[in-house]
């Protein structure tokens, strides 16, 4: 049997949050992590998308998507209502940075943990949210950022995220991984 290793307590913010990456790949990846004890303490999965959804109704699409993309047995009520717990939900449009309120107050004197953007969203997006996340103070020492590869179509559209997204975050807060 694996053991894990909880982690120390985190804010991820997952951008897209209503998309497939995050409802078919990201959710239940966290959920397993949630029933192998990784999470700890107060960490917290925040869902951040453009729709006008209340907190509830993401839950609902949340446990709807993890029945759907797990295996019946790995779904169980305990997990769920530990891991619901964690899950909170903003609207954030990533072209008004100047409308984040809800994403800067739900973040707002947690500075000291490690604080995760995932962006599963269009790698159009990378820049402006990048700029949104530095823009309204939200990038801290702790801060990481996560993007899929590819960035951009070519590497002209590649080089203008890069430097967009660098504007923002140091090198070593910019984790760059392959899609799945």
């Amino acid at each position: 049997m694996a053991n894990f290793i909880p982690v120390d307590e985190f804010d991820l913010v997952i951008f897209g949050a209503t998309g497939d990456l995050a409802m078919r790949k990201l959710m239940p990846a966290l959920y397993h992590r949630e029933h192998d004890g990784q999470i700890t303490g107060d960490s917290r999965i925040i869902g951040a998308s453009r729709g006008d959804l209340g907190r509830d109704e993401y839950l609902s699409r949340v446990e709807e998507a993890l029945r759907s993309h797990m295996p019946a047995d790995d779904f169980n009520d305990e997990d769920w209502a530990k891991f619901r717990e964690r899950v909170h939900y903003v609207q954030c449009d990533a072209f008004s940075p100047d409308d984040w309120g809800d994403l800067t107050e739900t973040l707002s004197g947690c500075e000291q943990r490690v604080r995760v953007a995932y962006l599963a969203t269009a790698p159009s997006l990378f820049g402006p949210i990048a700029q949104g996340l530095g823009q309204n103070g939200l990038v801290t020492d702790n801060s990481r950022i996560v993007l899929e590869k590819p960035l951009g179509h070519d590497y002209e559209s590649a080089r203008e995220i890069n430097e967009q997204v660098g504007a923002c975050f140091a090198e070593n807060q910019i984790y760059r991984i392959d899609h799945y």
